[in-house]
């Protein structure tokens, strides 16, 4: 049983075996007495102290876990034997005559170096981490940023947030990737002491790290172990891509959010001209800004996040934003997603309602008559005469903003009443069926007849504190049988109606004399090749005549009149006539 003792090393806590322990402060003492005349005495114990106690954090696998002489020989293995300084031999009578020191697994790391920085020390680190001089990162960055349109200024602002600045003489070596040792801790900081800044720069760069690296492998590693290394190079090569990508992805994202909430939000608060569009849409009459701004938490959260994992990637020791700001967006993310969806919610709800208000008027067209029908549009508004089911905002005569739409539907039905009558159905929807039949109430829908002429409106208003909600009209005309009918061909996109409607007036009938029929229209004036569409489809029967053929069916038998001949069905009695002859078949037989 050995006893342990608690020793606090560079503000880290650690268990340590007394033997250990022991070993490693006659170390630090022969350490400390070497650099009893040397310039910087303090500072460098300090980082010494501080690398032994990164090397032990990296042993230790967890916060119980007690260092023995094998971590403290390696840490010494490391750092380098104090063979160079005035050591008694008799404090390492004890150590052992031969190890082979396994590596750090300590590798080039990404800082920021404020020692030669002209604003952040970003593009400084960049240069020590990627191998190239820091002049050439400067001026990518320039070029990037002009060329993204200030994108890589935000990135360079993130970097510098986010990136640790190299604080310690270790930090210092860690970033130029040479190995924090005794020797370099005590030459970076005396070269530091004696402002000789360039020198240093010039012995960095005749080191020959890559020679020194090679003869290290050569007699440490095996040939499997090199083979290991290089996969882990290339899979540490596509790691770095991959954080590259994210990164890129993240940025453009949040800077896209960024510019559109403030777009909108500004566009909102000082009403640009235009914008009410989506104001007249908005028939639950939530805040756009409101809107935009959870839009940008909740999709701008998530590729935060993005950018983050791909900083991650990139810098090793990159700091942590803290559980505090982690939680805090979470929290937020949830708070969005939760009022985007109730806002959701509300918004459909506005629609969940529809009613009709629905205006009947005798027309003074009898029988022997000829009615014109034709649909007129307002120049102020609409140049083009054609039916649609969205909407624009408008100024009327008297400078107010109305609702415009051109949601017109025109129907056409035969009676037996001895007078035409007209049915103008104005319908609309709301959050009730109150609030859908006061908004169809105001829907504002005219037309005239003069001169046996049905001058018919092509649009509809409404007052813009109505908001859009789909609202529509449809024209019924109910003409008696006998009488000719006229329709303009500017009526062809208002009737294009299926046979839901039971419209008798087909696309494709305008301007021509159409005489009205029993729930149909002759054509009086027609070419010869005139084609007609009959589709008369209901729960009991079916009637469909085209260029394909006759098609009618009733409740018990059916007749199907085709190019392929003919076929008729009844409860008791099939009958087939085509190319192969007549076959007729009843339940007997």
């Amino acid at each position: 049983m050995n006893k342990t003792v608690n020793i606090n090393l560079a503000g880290i806590f650690f268990h340590i075996d007394e033997d250990a322990y022991l070993k490693l402060q006659r170390y630090l003492e022969a350490i400390k007495r070497s650099f009893t005349d040397s310039q910087g005495r303090s500072e460098i114990i300090a980082d010494i102290e501080a690398r032994i106690a990164e090397l032990f954090s990296e042993r230790v696998k967890h916060e119980k876990q007690v260092i023995s002489n094998k971590e403290v020989d390696e840490v010494i293995a490391i750092m380098g034997q104090p063979e160079d300084y005035l050591v008694d031999d008799e404090i390492f009578e004890d150590e052992p005559k031969t190890y082979t020191s396994r590596p750090s697994g300590r590798s080039k790391k990404l800082f920021r170096d404020t020692d030669n920085s002209y604003i952040g020390g970003v593009a400084s680190g960049l240069g020590h981490y990627l191998g190239i001089d820091a002049l050439w990162v400067r001026l990518l960055w320039i070029l990037l940023a002009i060329g993204s349109g200030g994108t890589f200024i935000f990135i360079y602002i993130l970097f510098w947030i986010l990136v640790p600045e190299a604080v310690t003489t270790a930090d210092k070596l860690t970033m130029t990737g040479e190995p924090v040792n005794i020797s370099n801790i005590e030459k970076k900081i005396k070269d530091g002491f004696e402002n000789v800044t360039q020198t240093v720069s010039d012995t960095v760069k005749n080191i020959d790290v890559s020679k020194q690296s090679n003869k290290i492998k050569s007699s440490s590693k095996s040939f499997f172990d090199a083979i290991g290394d290089i996969v882990m190079f290339f899979l540490n090569i596509f790691a770095k891509f991959i954080g590259i990508i994210l990164i890129l992805v993240g940025a453009s994202t949040l800077i896209g959010l960024i510019i559109g909430f403030l777009t909108v939000g500004v566009t909102d608060i000082i009403n640009v001209p235009g914008f009410d569009f989506i104001d007249a849409a908005n028939a639950a009459n939530t805040p756009v800004w409101l809107i935009s701004l959870l839009l940008f938490f909740a999709i701008g959260i998530p590729f935060f996040f993005v950018f983050y994992l791909g900083l991650k990637i990139l810098v090793n020791n990159l700091k942590s934003i803290g559980n505090i700001a982690k939680f805090s967006l979470l929290g937020i993310w949830f708070l969005a997603i939760i009022s985007l969806i109730v806002i959701g919610v509300k918004q459909a709800s506005e629609h969940a309602f529809d009613a009709s208000v629905t205006e009947k008027t005798t027309l003074n067209i009898t029988a022997n008559d000829t009615l014109k029908v034709k649909m007129y549009g307002n120049d102020a508004y609409k140049k083009s005469i054609y039916r649609n089911n969205g909407f624009k905002l408008v100024y009327n005569e008297d400078d107010e903003k109305i609702i415009f739409s051109s949601d017109i539907r025109l129907i056409v039905r035969s009676t037996k009443d001895s007078l035409a009558t007209i049915h103008v159905e104005k319908n609309a929807e709301g959050s009730s069926y109150q609030q859908a039949k006061e908004r169809a109430k105001n829907i504002h829908y005219n037309y005239s007849l003069q001169d046996n002429e049905l001058k018919l409106d092509a649009y509809l208003t409404t007052e813009y504190q109505n908001k859009f909600s789909d609202q529509q009209v449809e024209i019924i005309l109910y003409l008696p049988e006998g009488m000719t009918l006229i329709a303009d061909e500017n009526t062809y996109s208002f009737h294009k109606n299926t046979s839901h409607y039971n419209d008798i007036l087909d696309n494709g009938m305008e301007g021509y004399y159409l005489k009205i029929m029993d729930d149909g229209i002759m054509c009086e004036d027609c070419p010869e090749d005139f084609n007609i569409d009959v589709d008369v489809n209901n729960s009991n029967s079916r009637v469909k005549i085209n260029e394909n053929g006759i098609d009618i069916k009733s409740n018990d038998s059916s007749l199907e009149i085709n190019q392929t001949g003919v076929k008729a069905e009844s409860e008791s009695v099939r009958v087939d006539i085509d190319e192969n002859g007549i076959n007729i078949t009843s339940d007997g037989n």
